[in-house]
């Protein structure tokens, strides 16, 4: 019998998921957990990972309950959902959405995806290219870093300044950004900062965006959920100056992470990512992929649509 040592065979990991997998907040709670002392009796206080359903006192509507059981008792959903999702859910997602902007998104701007982790996944997997780069906000949500290392997409950093309410360093964003460059990534409402950009700062973003011919990633996981007086204003309002990616999910603002639906929009009036090839790519990268279960899409309108308002 041969030696079963490592040295005689040809496979082995992927160490950049090894790595990608280190700076994932999920592993550092994890390892924190594993050494913390079983025996110690007093209560530990989770400091991170938004997951506002382990707390008994946040809750989600019945609303949000009532669309699931329906969903599933009427049998209309236990079918393979289409790679973009069911139209019901993009119809819907986009009326949601549309709420906030001067122009109207249709169903083919909407992707469903599995939370908004998937849609994070879909589209730095579609924007990598041998030499291309994307700047990051730093602080930062560190899931763009690790999927963009995967993909072997570099990545830079540019700095949000605390003085200025966490708003983006614009001349580090042009001093970074060169001809492979290929977009840049905001988190608004900010995490892990919780500032909310004006309308203002937004459109400076656009333009320096369209300057750089650059796309704009805008992670609006936590739209809506602000506190201050400054209004949540959605990146996509700017789509005429500059595409915009807007990624979301219900996870936060219904409290309910765990259902896994999310999605990935375009908002781009001048159809830039269309003749680019991206929304192309975007569609193969969802057929390759898997779907968010269809049970939940066909939720989804009495969700967005019959929530009221005192729930928020």
């Amino acid at each position: 019998m041969e030696d079963g040592s490592v040295n005689k065979w040809r496979f082995h990991g992927n160490k950049k998921l090894s790595f990608a997998s280190s700076i994932i907040l999920k592993r550092v709670l994890t390892s924190l957990k594993e050494n913390l002392n079983q025996n110690d009796t007093r209560p530990t206080i989770p400091l991170a990972t938004g997951d506002p359903s382990s707390f008994p006192s946040f809750q989600t509507t019945s609303v949000a309950e009532d669309a699931i059981v329906d969903a599933v008792k009427s049998a209309k959903f236990n079918h393979y959902s289409p790679n973009v999702g069911i139209l019901p859910a993009r119809r819907a997602i986009a009326d949601y959405l549309n709420r906030d902007l001067p122009y109207k998104l249709s169903p083919d701007d909407v992707y469903v995806t599995i939370g908004c982790k998937q849609a994070i996944e879909v589209i730095v997997t579609v924007l990598t290219s041998p030499g291309a780069s994307i700047l990051l906000p730093r602080p930062g949500y560190p899931t763009y870093e690790a999927y963009a290392r995967c993909n072997q997409l570099e990545v830079r950093y540019f700095d949000l300044l605390p003085e200025k309410g966490w708003e983006v360093d614009l001349d580090a964003v042009e001093a970074l950004a060169d001809e492979n460059t290929v977009a840049m990534v905001i988190i608004n409402p900010g995490n892990p900062c919780g500032n909310v950009y004006s309308h203002q700062h937004l459109h400076k973003i656009a333009e320096t965006a369209k300057k750089l011919g650059i796309m704009v990633i805008s992670d609006e996981v936590y739209q809506h959920l602000t506190f201050g007086s400054t209004p949540f204003v959605p990146m996509g309002v700017f789509g005429s100056i500059v595409p915009v990616v807007t990624l979301g999910s219900i996870s936060k603002r219904w409290m309910v992470p765990g259902w896994r639906l999310g999605w990935l929009v375009t908002s781009d009036p001048n159809g830039i990512l269309q003749k680019s090839g991206v929304v192309e790519s975007i569609k193969d990268f969802l057929t390759v992929s898997s779907d968010p279960a269809t049970f939940t899409q066909g939720a989804i309108p009495q969700i967005l649509e019959k929530t009221k308002e005192d729930f928020f």
